[in-house]
């Protein structure tokens, strides 16, 4: 049992013996406890890890009656018009594709609080993916306007403006925002200078809103733009569906994002189990990437910086109980070190695919850059078990979990890599008397996708309930279900504006004509 980020102190006091023992007597008290309170409803009110019935995380998580929904619970005006708007407002979305997928949501919710138009979001994609297809060749635009027609106004372009009797585009302030500003920060701040300049354009924007928002109803903004509005291309779409069809006409298939790849593992600092050669280009690429930091390895992997390896990977499924017979998707980028560190995953779990094994024909051309993670997203959301090797905010991992929940619960494994590092390393000093239990008592302490409560550092992008979600027979007024069709919702409301705003000028017209006779 891990005993946190301690250094060299903690981990002499880890290895005494009487006090390791204590420590897996209190791990096994506190999961029977974790069980009995119902943490784990999987698998019921109790159970012995040893007779875990592995075959039961196929099935989706328990949802306790929680079901998805982010319809507004209560009046939610109709976006501005043209001539109402507070101005434009632009953004440029670095990162990978889910750093610029939570930068997308938060761009729609600060439209949303400057009362702004919203020019459609810019992707950063040359930096990092040699990509130039941006959102129009990731995302299905259509669809995208069309679905929060009642939450922002959203434009292609900043239009045209005539001064002096010359036509040019109108030109955006550019601003750098704080890395997760407060809601006031764009109420103030950032709409001030909208008014002043008529547009605004926000650059970077990765974590440039606070997650904690005290408005539900901004929160639930946030999940109907990233689980329905961001909807991928047909092609990708067709792709995937194609990919999964394949992979579930043989039965349960689990996908698994191993993160093990050059600039995660640079970023964390985990070069011990390298080469001499290897770890000279991790250093070199950390630091032409990287902020300058002391970081050493064996602490790095003892607080749970470090991915998974891929042997370790296997090592946790076959220790759960997964047989060789597991069919089993893998999503990740190029792994470093060559094919030595996937050999021992292999040996174990042998059905491995990936989306140019089993795709279809001329797949590989069709699913570069971008278009290639949106693929291996969707393929992780459809999969009956999905297993991140590493969760780090906004990353491919941290979104896809919480869609899951979303998308009803599916199964989702998270090891616990701090937990579980002791014991490797136990493992790898020779020391494995009952490893397999010891993996188990951890692996299985989880809640496995279903509804729990939020706790910092979880990202809302990972966990956005109880916002997000409903109860189907909820006590609490709060937690009750809203009609299911979100659009339904909005139209009415929609429409209640209109006839408010219709009523309010024939009252008007009324009020004038009677004064005009009067004055007859």
């Amino acid at each position: 049992m891990r005993r946190g980020p301690g250094g060299e102190a903690s981990l002499r006091r880890r290895r005494g013996p009487a006090r390791l023992w204590v420590a897996v007597a209190a791990l096994v008290a506190g999961t029977i406890w974790l069980c009995s309170s119902s943490s784990v409803g999987l698998f019921g009110a109790s159970y012995r890890v040893q007779d875990v019935d592995v075959n039961k995380l196929w099935r989706t998580a328990d949802s306790n009656g929680w079901r998805a929904s982010s319809a507004p619970r209560t009046y939610w005006p109709p976006p501005p018009t043209e001539s109402e708007s507070s101005g434009y407002l632009r953004v440029r979305c670095n990162g990978g594709l889910n750093q610029q997928r939570s930068a997308i949501c938060n761009a729609v919710v600060a439209a949303r609080i400057m009362n702004a138009t919203l020019v459609l979001p810019e992707l950063d994609t040359n930096s990092f993916w040699h990509d130039e297809s941006g959102f129009v060749g990731i995302y299905d635009v259509p669809h995208f306007i069309k679905t929060l027609k009642y939450d922002v106004r959203i434009v292609m372009s900043i239009p045209e403006i005539t001064v002096n009797g010359k036509t040019k585009k109108l030109k955006a302030h550019q601003i750098r925002p704080a890395r997760d500003a407060p809601v006031s920060w764009y109420a103030t701040v950032a709409l001030e200078k909208m008014k002043k300049y008529g547009a605004v354009y926000l650059t970077p924007f990765s974590h440039r809103l606070a997650e904690d928002i005290d408005d539900p109803e901004l929160q639930r903004l946030r999940c109907r733009v990233n689980y329905h509005a961001l909807r991928f291309k047909p092609q990708i779409m067709k792709t995937s569906s194609e990919i999964v069809n394949k992979l579930r006409s043989e039965g349960h298939f689990m996908s698994i994002h191993l993160r093990f790849e050059l600039d995660m593992l640079a970023f964390a600092g985990c070069i011990d189990i390298f080469t001499p050669h290897e770890q000279k280009i991790l250093i070199k690429y950390r630091k032409e990437h990287f902020a300058e930091k002391l970081l050493v390895p064996e602490e790095r992997r003892l607080i749970g910086k470090c991915p998974l390896t891929p042997e370790e990977v296997g090592l946790i499924l076959r220790a759960m109980g997964f047989d060789n017979t597991t069919r089993i998707y893998l999503a990740s980028g190029e792994l470093f070190g060559g094919k030595r560190f996937m050999k021992p995953f292999k040996a174990m779990f042998p059905r491995l695919e990936n989306h140019s094994t089993v795709g279809p024909g001329k797949l590989e051309e069709n699913t570069q850059g971008l278009a290639g993670s949106a693929v291996d997203y969707m393929v992780c959301l459809l999969s009956d078990i999905f297993i991140p090797t590493y969760d780090g905010p906004s990353n491919f991992a941290n979104n896809l979990m919480g869609h899951r929940m979303y998308y009803g619960f599916r199964t989702t494994i998270t090891p616990n890599r701090k937990a579980l590092a002791p014991i490797f390393i136990d493992r790898a000093q020779g020391r494995a008397a009952g490893f397999e239990q010891r993996i188990r008592q951890v692996m299985f302490n989880t809640h496995f996708g279903g509804p729990h409560k939020r706790i910092h550092p979880e990202s809302f992008y990972t966990n956005s309930w109880p916002d997000c979600f409903c109860q189907t027979n909820a006590r609490n007024r709060a937690d009750r279900c809203p009609p299911d069709n979100i659009n339904d919702v909005l139209e009415s409301q929609f429409q209640s504006e209109e006839e408010v705003e219709e009523s309010r000028t024939a009252n008007q017209t009324d009020s004038a004509g009677q004064t005009e006779e009067a004055m007859i």
